[in-house]
């Protein structure tokens, strides 16, 4: 049996060549999603990299520099060129797409986190408990759909105040209704099941049964329904910040990159709004492609087509 044992370890491929074979089967399977994941990839290595892939302060005024296109030369450093040109403060635009990345980022994964993880746990409850229960919880996400996705984010970061944890509040409460009718829905399913009668049969009480039973056959789309989340997560900060409410200067943002005296620059130097615009679209890109791979992959009624 030990001798078994040893050559069954001996012949198992090590952990690299496993880890590159699942990647090569999924990018078989999966290009679009594989696409999408890359993309994601690379923007979270440069978020997480960016005082190393930078060699500028993304803060720090170079009025000599202003307005400077793509590859030029600092006038102060010769031989370090701005990569993506300069703002009108001569701020290097390359190092605030990599800063701002780190915020477009960590808004969008802890507020879909937050929100959609509220969302959830409302939607296995509401299922499960039904009655006055669901009727209470559904009305209230009924009143935060009917409200606009910006204006309810606008509302709460007004209330909140302008803060990176109050911004990451208000883009989540918005991903409650969406994750909660989800899990809802798959829920409502799951507690006709057989095993969940026979776990009530044998004396299991309303929490068991929820967290042991039904929380796992909810994963699945509760990780399709976030997934898509994030590239909504991304674009209400960016809409946040635009508009004057997002993450408070001097920290770079996307969305305050497009907003204040920046715009009156956009025809004299163009590479202001494009920049910017580019990172928003390949973030919320990525994010929609490895979603609609990430369904394909676990809906069971999608398989094989």
């Amino acid at each position: 049996m030990s001798s078994e044992l040893v050559e069954r370890t001996e012949n198992t491929p090590p952990l690299a060549a496993r880890i590159l074979s699942a990647s090569l089967t999924f990018t078989k399977r999966q290009p679009l999603a594989a696409a999408g994941l890359f993309i994601i990839i690379v923007m979270c290595v440069i978020a997480a990299a960016a005082d190393i892939v930078t060699w500028y302060d993304p803060i720090e005024w170079r009025l000599k520099d202003k307005l400077s296109s793509p590859f030029t030369e600092s006038a102060q450093e010769p031989f370090r060129a701005f990569i993506m040109g300069t703002d009108d403060k001569g701020r290097d635009i390359w190092a605030q797409m990599a800063v701002g990345a780190q915020v477009s980022l960590m808004v969008g994964f802890l507020s879909v986190a937050f929100g959609s993880g509220i969302g959830g746990v409302l939607g296995i409850v509401s299922a499960w408990f039904g009655g006055k229960t669901d009727q209470v919880i559904q009305r209230a996400m009924d009143a935060l759909m009917s409200i606009p996705t910006l204006i309810l984010a606008l509302a709460v970061t007004a209330a909140l105040g302008q803060t990176i944890t109050n911004i990451i509040i208000a883009v989540g409460i918005v991903q409650i209704p969406r994750a909660n009718r989800v899990v809802r829905s798959q829920a409502l399913t799951v507690k006709e099941s057989q095993y969940v009668d026979a776990a009530r049969a044998i004396g299991a009480n309303n929490v068991r049964i929820m967290v042991q039973h039904i929380t796992p056959q909810c994963v699945a789309p509760f990780l399709i329904i976030a997934t898509s989340a994030l590239g909504i997560a991304i674009l209400t900060e960016a809409s946040l910040s635009y508009l004057g409410l997002g993450v408070p200067p001097p920290r770079p943002s996307w969305g305050g990159m497009l907003s204040g005296a920046a715009r009156d620059y956009f025809i004299l130097a163009p590479w202001m709004a494009i920049w910017p615009g580019v990172g928003l679209s390949l973030a919320v890109y990525g994010f929609n492609l490895f979603g609609d791979g990430l369904r394909d992959a676990l809906d069971p009624r999608l398989r094989g087509t």
